[in-house]
């Protein structure tokens, strides 16, 4: 094997030959070298700890590869068989992997000589393993949160947004923070378990994006946005956050978050990527840490199409790890307050003060 190995040799016993094989089972579990490890100069694409970032992200951490060796030197063609039944264990439901389509044979660096020397395999397929949103779960796994500095209104997330408490399950599907028994259902070292027990509340997401528009300048306004891990059994490292509206062409700093525009229209700029950074904040923690993740955003004006009017200052989309968040709906949006009743009551002061006067006047005849 090459940019990879087996968490178990097996029986070797009936190899005579020297040395033996890398792994003797018929079940092989295949893991990840751990970044800098062996082989990380040999075989491109490998070592990535079980880590993969987004292609947005970092392009040269988002593919994973190995190679391996099927049979052994002496063995005919004939007997070589494709390998079956793959199995990816993932931190979650979603992953499949297609079948084994033989290519070229590959041919591996020699480790013990200086490099120039290559070994051949005698067969190689290609496996390809993908990800599916769908294949995931049909309930959306994130939600949006608006609030703004000109309203004190707070949207929260729709009810039942990712799913509705059920509590007749065995275990329950949410857990409730002060709950005395949090410490038992939540064991201290283990994280990345695919059954997401959430913290309590009317939506159910494990993930909570607030998008709040906190201060509004001459020439410039600013945006807070916190996700909120709310998943007790998983954090999320390396996450990614991308939103969109249409000022994000006019973006002028972000704080605490790399950012990258994406262009998927070309001429239109308005969607924007953000990640944290690397052992600062790219590491978003369970609820039992009270994991969470901040920013600010600060836009500049533009005179033709700024306002605050009709929720335009809100996303209009927003994605968690490429999983489409729940928005809330559209007239439930916070709203510029109504001025109306003020610009009247600035209007019926005179007309009270000159009433006044005139009894007065009256009053004193």
């Amino acid at each position: 094997m090459a940019g990879a190995q087996t968490t178990e040799q097996g029986d070797c016993s009936r190899f005579r030959e020297e040395p033996p094989p890398h792994c003797c089972r018929t079940d092989p579990e295949v893991v990840d070298f751990l970044p800098g490890a062996a082989y990380s100069k040999q075989t491109p694409n490998c070592c990535k700890g079980g880590v993969l970032s987004s292609w947005g992200q970092n392009p040269a951490n988002a593919i994973a590869t190995f190679d391996v060796t099927v049979g052994q030197a002496g063995i005919s063609n004939s007997s070589v068989k494709a390998p079956t039944n793959f199995t990816l264990k993932a931190p979650g439901p979603g992953y499949t992997c297609g079948p084994a389509k033989e290519v070229e044979p590959t041919k591996f660096i020699d480790k013990d000589g200086d490099g120039r020397r290559t070994t051949q395999a005698i067969k190689t397929w290609n496996v390809t393993c993908t990800y599916s949103q769908f294949g995931a779960g049909r309930s959306p796994t994130c939600c949006v949160v608006l609030s703004s500095f000109y309203n004190s209104t707070i949207v929260d997330c729709n009810k039942c947004s990712c799913g509705c408490q059920d509590n007749s399950t065995n275990p329950v599907s949410c857990i409730k923070p002060n709950s005395p028994y949090l410490a038992s259902v939540v064991p201290g070292d283990s994280t990345n378990i695919p059954v997401p027990l959430v913290q309590c509340s009317p939506h159910m997401c494990p993930i909570r994006v607030h998008w709040h528009v906190k201060a509004n300048y001459k020439e410039y306004w600013r945006v807070k946005i916190t996700a909120t891990n709310l998943n007790y059994l998983m954090n999320y490292s390396q996450w990614n956050l991308v939103a969109q509206h249409p000022n994000f062409n006019n973006l002028t700093t972000i704080f605490s978050f790399r950012y990258k525009d994406l262009n998927p229209y070309g001429t239109i700029n308005d969607t924007g990527m953000m990640w944290g950074i690397k052992y600062y904040n790219d590491l978003l923690m369970t609820a039992q840490h009270n994991g969470n993740v901040q920013s600010e955003l600060l836009f500049r004006k533009d005179p033709a199409t700024f306002t605050f009017q009709k929720g335009w200052a809100f996303p209009r989309r927003v994605y968690f790890n490429g999983e489409n968040c729940v928005m809330p709906p559209p007239d439930a949006y916070p709203w510029l307050p109504n001025d109306s009743h003020r610009l009247s009551a600035s209007l019926t002061i005179p007309f009270i003060t000159v009433w006044a006067a005139l009894a007065f006047f009256l009053v004193h005849v």
